[in-house]
C-alpha cells in the first residue's frame, strides 16, 4: 500500500472505531489525517472503496501480526493455544481500535454484498491459516475446528470489548486457559501430532 493510502486506511480505522461507520467521511478523514481537501476523495472515489482501503489495511496488519502464516509451527497443542491466546490478546489489549473497527466493518458487511466479497475474501486467508493449524495438531475435521476456534477468538474479542465482558476482559492467562480447554476439546483425545 502506497504511503499515502495507507494514512487514509489508518485514519479511516481509526475513525471508524472512534465514531463508527456514521463517522466515517472522505472530509472526516482528510481533516483527522491533516490532508488536504478533497486527498481521500482521489484515492478512494466511493465511500464503499473507502470502506474497503480501510478493510484491506486492516488484513494486512493482522497478516503482519501472524507474520505469513507459513512459519506457523505451534509444534503442540499448548504452543497453539498460546498463539491463539496471544493473538487473541492483541486484539484486544495492544490495539483495541482495529478490532472495534473490524466489528463495525463486519456487521456493514452483512448489509453491503460489495464489501461482504472483500470481507469473506480476507476471511478465507485466516480461515485457511486456522484449518491448516488444526490439521496440523491432528484434527478429524480440520475445517470444522478452524470455524469453531476463529469463533471464539472473534468471540472473546467480541465479549472484551463491546460485550458485557467489556468491564473485566480476561487477561492473557485467562485467554491461554480457554483457548487450551477449547483445543482439548475438539482434539482427538490421543496425543496430537507435531509438526
Amino acid at each position: 500500500m502506497r504511503p499515502r493510502v495507507e494514512l487514509i486506511a489508518r485514519t479511516a480505522v481509526s475513525i471508524i472505531a472512534q465514531r463508527g461507520l456514521r463517522g466515517l467521511t472522505h472530509r472526516a478523514v482528510d481533516e483527522a489525517a491533516g490532508l488536504p481537501p478533497g486527498s481521500t476523495s482521489y484515492h478512494a472515489r466511493t465511500r464503499v472503496r473507502l470502506i474497503e482501503t480501510a478493510l484491506t489495511w486492516l488484513a494486512e496488519e493482522d497478516e503482519q501480526d501472524l507474520g505469513e502464516g507459513e512459519s506457523l509451527d505451534p509444534g503442540s497443542a499448548g504452543g497453539a493455544a498460546a498463539l491463539i491466546a496471544e493473538f487473541t490478546h492483541s486484539a484486544v489489549a495492544r490495539d483495541p481500535d482495529r478490532t472495534r473497527a473490524r466489528l463495525e466493518l463486519a456487521l456493514e458487511a452483512g448489509r453491503n454484498p460489495d464489501l461482504r466479497a472483500v470481507y469473506d475474501r480476507i476471511g478465507a486467508r485466516f480461515r485457511g491459516l486456522a484449518e491448516r493449524l488444526m490439521r496440523e495438531l491432528g484434527s478429524p475435521e480440520p475445517a470444522r475446528h478452524a470455524r469453531t476456534v476463529i469463533a471464539w477468538m472473534e468471540g472473546m474479542a467480541f465479549d472484551s470489548l463491546a460485550g458485557s465482558g467489556a468491564a473485566a476482559p480476561p487477561s492473557r492467562s485467562e485467554l491461554h486457559e480457554g483457548a487450551a480447554e477449547l483445543l482439548r476439546a475438539l482434539l482427538p483425545a490421543s496425543r496430537p501430532r507435531e509438526s
